[in-house]
This record gives C-alpha cells, sequence and structure tokens, in this order.
C-alpha cells in the first residue's frame, strides 16, 4: 500500500517551505493545514520543528499538541529531540512516530535505544543528502538544517541506521528540495535498494508524475511532499487517483 505523507516544516509557530532548505516563506497555520490534509485523504502527517537543531532546542510541544489534537491519522514528529526523554515528551503530546537526524549522527545508540524502548515502527532517521562524488554512493550526509556536511556515505549511513532498529528511511536530497523538479530518484533508489523498512521518498514533489516514478523507479513506498500541497497545486485525493488509475495500490 503507498502512503502519502505531507509535510508540516515548522518555524516560528507557522507552517514554511524553502528550496534548497534555505529562502524560507510563509506557508500557512499548522492546524489548518492538516485538518484540512486529513480530510483530503492524508494516510500520515509529517512535522518538522526545521530551526529547532540549528537554534540549539528542542521541538515546541504546544505546535505538537495543536496539531494533534485536530487529526487521528499517524503524526510524525522531528527537530531537536536528542534524548529518550524528548521522544517521552513528543508522544505524550500526541505525536505517533518520531524522525531524528542529526541527533541520529551524532550518536547513533540514540536510534537502537529509541527502538529498544518505543518499538522499530515508532523511529524514523531522516537523512539529508548532496550529491559528492567522492562518496562511494556519490551522496554525502549532511546535518543541521542542512548546513553541515559529515565526511560521511549517505547510503551507508541508512545501511547502519536499519541495523541500529529504525523502522523507516526518510531521505531527502538538498538538491531537489523545495524546486518542485521531481524527487532525486537516483538518491531514493539508492537509500530504497540498500535497505528492508519502508523508505519514505522526500524533496522536489511537483507533478504527478514525480509521485509514481518515487514508486516505480525510486522504491519508495511512502511519499512525502510540502510545496504542492500548501500551495494547492495538487490535492492529495488527485495524486491518489493518479496513482491507483496507473496500478498502486492506495487507500481512498
Amino acid at each position: 500500500m503507498i502512503k502519502i505523507m505531507p509535510c508540516l516544516d515548522m518555524k516560528n509557530g507557522r507552517v514554511v517551505k524553502g528550496i534548497h532548505f534555505v529562502d524560507i516563506k510563509d506557508a500557512g497555520d499548522p492546524a489548518e493545514n492538516a485538518a484540512r490534509y486529513q480530510q483530503e485523504g492524508a494516510d500520515e502527517l509529517a512535522m518538522l520543528d526545521i530551526a529547532a537543531t540549528l537554534d540549539n532546542r528542542k521541538t515546541r510541544l504546544e505546535w505538537v499538541r495543536n496539531v494533534a489534537g485536530v487529526i487521528e491519522i499517524p503524526l510524525t514528529v522531528g527537530g531537536g529531540i536528542s534524548t529518550l526523554q524528548d521522544i517521552e515528551l513528543l508522544f505524550e503530546a500526541g505525536a505517533d512516530k518520531v524522525s531524528m537526524n542529526s541527533a541520529a549522527v551524532s550518536r547513533p545508540e540514540l536510534v537502537s535505544d529509541a527502538a529498544k524502548a518505543f518499538g522499530p515502527e515508532r523511529v524514523t532517521v531522516a537523512i539529508d543528502a548532496r550529491r559528492n562524488a567522492a562518496m562511494p554512493s556519490g551522496f554525502e550526509l549532511v546535518v543541521s538544517g542542512g548546513t553541515r556536511a559529515v565526511g560521511k556515505d549517505a547510503v551507508e549511513w541508512a545501511r547502519q541506521c536499519e541495523a541500529l532498529g529504525a523502522g523507516v528511511i526518510l531521505p531527502t536530497s538538498m538538491d531537489g528540495d523545495g524546486t518542485q523538479q521531481g524527487y532525486d530518484i537516483p538518491f531514493t533508489r539508492a537509500i530504497s535498494q540498500a535497505v528492508r523498512v519502508p523508505v519514505v521518498a522526500s524533496g522536489g514533489a511537483g507533478k504527478l508524475e514525480d509521485f509514481e516514478e518515487a514508486v516505480t523507479e525510486g522504491g519508495a513506498s511512502i511519499l512525502l511532499a510540502a510545496s504542492v500541497f500548501h500551495y494547492r497545486l495538487l490535492t492529495i485525493r488527485q495524486v491518489k487517483e493518479y496513482l491507483r488509475g496507473k496500478g498502486h495500490a492506495v487507500a481512498l
């Protein structure tokens, strides 16, 4: 079953969207967007506090409560998670799953500890990367909201995360983020071929064909998008009907 997952990138209490992780613009109220996406047929929702790690603070729990309070679909929350207690507080605030990125890189045992404590299905590792021919896979891991390259191969890191117990891998290509030029299929495919857990395609969806390509060419089973939904270029129902018309199993 293919799932559609709109993403709320959060800053200062508002949904925002950038291009290549910068040029941030306002994209509305989080609770309003969340409620609308559920109504439109979203299978899951992601909410990422994009400034938490850079600001050296935790995800704002009140933002999580506000969004969790208006939806019943699973909510994955990421940004500023560095301890098991952070994860517990997010679950208490209404999150169903957590997504960790920079903290997992600096402290891989957090992934295994979280998987043991809460179950692998509740632990997503987000992997941000950019092209770098010096890496074996051609993709280098970046952290801190895309501001710092760490000299580590992104695909090898995905394998490690699966071994540590991550239940979902969420790769985002900095090269494609917010461009609406299509998902970075080579990157998505490299990750999906390296792991057995579900892979989320993320970064760059702009037209209906992009979503199908992420499934057939990229090997993704969860399709995350932000700009196309926030700016009403496509609706979730349109995407689902298109995928179903192409023979893919989706919940309408």
